[in-house]
């Protein structure tokens, strides 16, 4: 059974940083991050392989920076110049052969 633990989300002011992280229970190949509005779709943030390929929404990049470490089968979400319409819960996300897996989720919060 693979366990996603999440870590990092909190309360920051519009232009300000957050840094989330995410430990996994074994190692995994593709590790990433979604985020979900009230009401909204579960939308992909970005991803990260284990050869450290990444992928980014249009609506992050050049903001966010994902990156990871194996050793500690840990992935971050480095978050810069954050906005108001970054609040929302994200979720750690990893894909396996069987099954999608997801962290509990942590709220991040952008005030202007």
């Amino acid at each position: 059974q693979v366990q996603l633990v999440e870590s990092g989300g909190g309360l920051v002011q519009a232009g300000g940083s957050l840094r989330l992280s995410c430990a996994a229970s074994v190692n995994l190949n593709t590790m990433g991050w979604y985020r979900q509005a009230p009401g909204k779709q579960r939308e992909l943030v970005a991803t990260i392989t284990s050869g450290g390929s990444t992928n980014y929404a249009d609506s992050v990049k050049g903001r966010f920076t994902i990156s990871r470490d194996n050793g500690k089968n840990t992935v971050y979400l480095q978050m810069n110049s954050l906005k108001p319409e970054d609040t929302t819960v994200y979720y750690c996300y990893a894909p396996t052969w069987n099954r999608n897996y997801w962290g509990q989720g942590t709220q991040v919060t952008v005030s202007s």
